[in-house]
C-alpha cells in the first residue's frame, strides 16, 4: 500500500497531479537525527528504569516528532503552497503534540516536576533550533550541535526520575552531548572530505580528545563507568582515521549506518559499565 498522496490542482486548464509522501510529512528526514533521540533514551532507561523514566520518553518522543510536520507547515507558509499537505502536517503536529503533552503531565504525575529540569536548562537551545528550522537553516552546524544537546537531556531527566544524584545525572548527559557533538564535527568533515571540499581533520580530532580528557576526569571522580572512556577512544581512532589520507573512501549512506554501530557501542560501554561497576 503506497503511502503517497495524489492531490488534483484545482485549475481545470492545467491538470496537474501535485503528489506528497505521508513519510515526508509525519517522519523526520535527517537519519542521524534518530540517533541523538535514541541512544540516550536507551541507555538512561536502562540505567535508571522508572515508570517517570518512561513517561520522560514518550514526552521526548513526542517532542521530537513535532519537528518535522512543523518544518512542513513552515515549508508550505502554513498551506498557501500546499493546502493539503498542510492540512496533513498540522494533523500530524496535533497528534505528536498531544503525545508531547501526554508525556509531560504523566512525569509531572509520577515524578514530580524535578525531572523537567534539564530540559528547563536547554530552552533556549530549542528555541534557536526552532529559529532557524522557520528560516530553512536548521541543516547548519550550529543548530544541529543544539540539537544534540537539547534532546540528550532526556538521559539526566530520566536519572532524576529514578533518584540518581544530580550530578551523577549530569554527568550521564554529558556523556552523550561528549559523544554526539564531536561525532556531528566529524560526519560533516567526512562527507565534505569525500566530495572533494575543504574540510578539517583538526576541529574533529581536537572535539574527540576533549571529550576523552574530560569523559576520564567524570570517571576518575566515579560520576560515569570507566567504559565510557574506551568508548571516547574508540570515536577518537575513528575520526583520525576516517578523516586520513588514506582512508577507505565510503558512501554517505555507509558513514550514516557506521555512525549507527558507534552510537550503539557507546550505549553498550556506559550501560555494561555501570553493572559492572567499572
Amino acid at each position: 500500500m503506497s503511502d503517497t498522496v495524489c492531490v488534483p490542482t484545482r485549475a481545470p486548464n492545467i491538470g496537474r497531479v501535485r503528489t506528497f509522501r505521508i513519510r515526508q510529512v509525519a517522519i523526520p528526514t535527517e537519519h542521524g537525527s534518530w540517533s541523538f533521540l535514541l541512544e540516550p533514551l536507551i541507555a538512561g532507561l536502562v540505567i535508571a528504569y522508572s515508570i517517570g523514566g518512561v513517561w520522560i520518553a514518550v514526552m521526548t518522543v513526542g517532542a521530537f516528532l513535532c519537528r518535522q510536520p512543523l518544518k512542513v507547515l513552515v515549508a508550505d507558509r502554513m498551506g498557501r503552497s500546499n493546502a493539503d499537505r498542510a492540512r496533513a502536517a498540522l494533523a500530524f503536529f496535533l497528534l505528536y503534540a498531544s503525545i508531547f503533552t501526554i508525556g509531560v503531565v504523566g512525569t509531572v504525575i509520577v515524578s514530580g516536576s524535578q525531572p523537567l529540569l534539564p530540559f528547563a536548562l536547554v530552552l533556549p537551545l530549542i528555541g534557536f533550533q526552532i529559529f532557524n528550522d522557520v528560516s530553512r537553516r536548521g541543516r547548519q552546524l550550529a543548530p544541529e550541535l543544539c540539537g544534540a544537546v537539547s534532546i540528550s537531556a532526556s538521559i539526566a531527566a530520566i536519572a532524576i526520575a529514578d533518584g540518581l544524584p544530580l550530578a551523577v545525572a549530569g554527568s550521564l548527559w554529558g556523556v552523550f552531548v561528549l559523544r554526539l557533538i564531536p561525532s556531528v564535527l566529524y560526519v560533516r568533515n567526512r562527507l565534505l572530505l569525500e566530495k572533494g571540499k575543504d574540510h578539517s581533520r583538526i576541529i574533529p580530532a581536537l572535539a574527540h580528545f576533549a571529550a576523552l580528557i574530560i569523559t576520564c576526569f567524570l570517571a576518575y571522580y566515579g560520576l560515569i563507568p570507566i567504559l565510557a572512556t574506551f568508548a571516547m577512544l574508540v570515536l577518537l581512532g575513528r575520526s583520525l582515521t576516517g578523516l586520513a589520507p588514506g582512508r577507505k573512501k565510503k558512501r554517505a549512506m555507509q558513514i550514516g549506518v557506521l555512525e549507527i554501530a558507534y552510537g550503539a557501542m557507546t550505549v553498550l560501554a556506559v550501560v555494561a559499565g555501570h553493572f559492572l561497576g567499572f
